[in-house]
């Protein structure tokens, strides 16, 4: 039997767009009150920043409140070379993301490549992983 013929409706890309820019844009206010609404409970999260894998949202929620009470915060967050792929279920949403952030030792950026994977949750879409990996310089 079919994803579809088990009633597994497949998301469509403006969804898709929706959800990853309401995480991004709340990433970019440094909200993460918004930023981790778009995730489920059981999300896992994997960052070359970081020596293991991150097994739940509670554990990247207390990383960031780390972060935050240190004095980072977002100072812009920019999408680009975006690709949705969907499926029976969810979707994948990859794109390149150039970040720059405020710390106690000043300003700095990054250039990365993010994977998350969303699945169907009641009427909308939620991420269920997040994986960050460094943008090789070009």
């Amino acid at each position: 039997m079919t994803a579809e013929e088990q009633g597994m409706r497949t998301p469509e890309q403006a969804e898709v767009e929706a959800a990853a820019d309401a995480i991004i844009d709340a990433f970019a206010a440094t909200d993460g009150e918004r930023y981790f609404a778009g995730f489920s409970t059981d999300a896992t999260f994997v960052f070359h920043t970081e020596p293991a894998r991150l097994d739940d949202r509670a554990a990247y929620e207390q990383l960031w409140g780390g972060w935050v009470d240190s004095g980072w915060r977002v100072i812009s967050c920019a999408s680009s070379d975006r690709l949705v792929q969907v499926f029976p279920g969810g979707a994948v949403f990859t794109h390149s993301v150039d970040t720059a952030v405020e710390t106690t030792d000043g300003p700095t950026s990054y250039r990365e490549r993010e994977s998350i994977v969303f699945a169907l949750e009641g009427d909308g879409l939620v991420a269920v992983h997040e994986h960050l990996s460094p943008l090789p310089e070009s």
